[in-house]
């Protein structure tokens, strides 16, 4: 049976407003590349793309795990069931044909304890995919691109520690940077046969999902020059005949305070990195207000749909300018971010929203280890023991969830 998609969500388009930072800023995801909010659609506020496409597999910036040992899988105390608050993290894996599959169970009973530490109820797992150029029609897997036999073998150990899963599919944007590109705004030459590779492309990930019984399926993420097209009719309706569960799609943040985020799916997340220009001690009070102010733009009120899919911000000096920025690394401040992470918190709760989901943890690198600041992403949280404390008294808060509200 279908079932009942996200309605348009219509809004007028709301006026955009410069902003003036000490780092490159732009209107995207990405800091030159998404994220945190200036209005060239590209400057380097995301902070996840260089990690992604330059790392060789192996650590960020952290001590990889010993691939000797085989731990044991530790359990949720309380699984998630619908209605619940999703609280998780964003897992990303570049895999490495070469690492045996041992290893990479290895690392997913990793993952799952340290998320199970943390009291998570919730994984997403991304993943890369790849195209040449911004107008190229054609989708591929490449060498970092995890085989769905593996993907299973991953959900499967999550979901031993009943972990709640979601599945998302990520463009790589490595290809893109020489014209200065990033996934919003591609233009395939033909979109009939953009969507027939990315179809193509996401059938067997649609297979193992339903093999392994995950809870979500993200059919796209930060695709901002696609969204509305009819061709994702087609591509939603064959999913929901491959998958039993939700068939979501992430929007940028820019695209979702801005107008209609017009996709024919269930469920919506929203990759936030909404930029916030106050000082470094702005209380947890003042950040939560600049999010609701950016949240206000779109709707007020409750937001029981929507899902942070992506929040997150490095631990530095003068990261709420560029939430998202990865490339910069200024002096290192622990509690920028956990008071960061804090304020979100309370904000989910709040409006009401499904959850939130942290960025990231690099599937290679062992969480446990303290990141080595002179290499790794200021975004990194794990081995962060401030933004660790404020993570774990998020999730364990007394917020039950959503429920069954009806979106605003």
């Amino acid at each position: 049976m279908k079932r009942a998609r996200l309605p348009m969500l219509a809004v007028l388009p709301v006026t955009v407003i410069a902003f003036v930072v000490a780092v490159p800023f732009v209107f995207g995801n990405h800091p030159l590349q998404w994220s945190s909010g200036s209005l060239v659609p590209h400057l380097v506020l995301d902070g996840r793309e260089q990690p992604r496409t330059t790392g060789s597999g192996g650590s960020h910036g952290k001590t990889s795990a010993a691939p000797s040992s085989t731990p044991e899988v530790a359990r949720v105390d309380k699984a998630w069931k619908p209605g619940m608050p999703q609280w998780g993290a964003q897992l990303y894996w570049e895999d490495n044909p070469r690492h045996s599959l041992a290893y990479v169970e290895k690392q997913a009973r990793l993952h799952a304890n340290y998320l199970v530490g943390l009291h998570a109820n919730s994984v997403s797992v991304s993943f890369p995919f790849f195209t040449r150029n911004r107008a190229s029609t054609k989708i591929s897997r490449g060498d970092k691109t995890p085989a769905p036999d593996r993907l299973a073998r991953v959900l499967e150990i999550f979901h031993e520690a009943g972990l709640r899963t979601t599945i998302r599919p990520l463009m790589d944007e490595h290809s893109l940077k020489a014209e200065d590109g990033w996934r919003g705004n591609i233009k395939p030459a033909d979109r009939d046969a953009w969507f027939a590779s990315y179809e193509k492309f996401v059938t067997p990930y649609l297979k193992a999902a339903e093999s392994e019984k995950a809870t979500t399926f993200v059919i796209g993420t930060e695709l901002n020059s696609l969204e509305g097209d009819p061709h994702w009719e087609t591509v939603v309706d064959d999913a929901e005949k491959l998958f039993s569960g939700e068939v979501a799609y992430d929007a940028n943040w820019d695209n979702y305070v801005q107008g209609p985020v017009v996709m024919p799916v269930s469920h919506l997340g929203i990759d936030a990195y909404f930029p916030i220009k106050v000082g470094d001690d702005a209380s947890v009070d003042t950040l939560a207000a600049g999010w609701n102010r950016w949240l206000d733009r779109k709707a007020a009120g409750p937001l029981p749909k929507i899902t942070v899919a992506e929040a997150g911000i490095g631990a530095m000096k003068g990261a709420y300018h560029a939430p998202g920025d990865f490339y910069t690394k200024r002096t290192v401040d622990p509690q920028v971010q956990a008071n960061w992470y804090t304020a979100v918190c309370r904000v989910v709760q709040e409006r009401k929203m499904s959850g939130v989901y942290w960025w990231s943890i690099y599937f290679d690198d062992d969480p446990n280890t303290k990141p080595d600041d002179k290499v790794a992403s200021r975004l990194d949280f794990a081995g962060r023991p401030l933004t660790e404390k404020a993570i774990r008294a998020c999730f364990t808060s007394d917020y039950a969830g959503p429920g069954t509200q009806t979106t605003s």
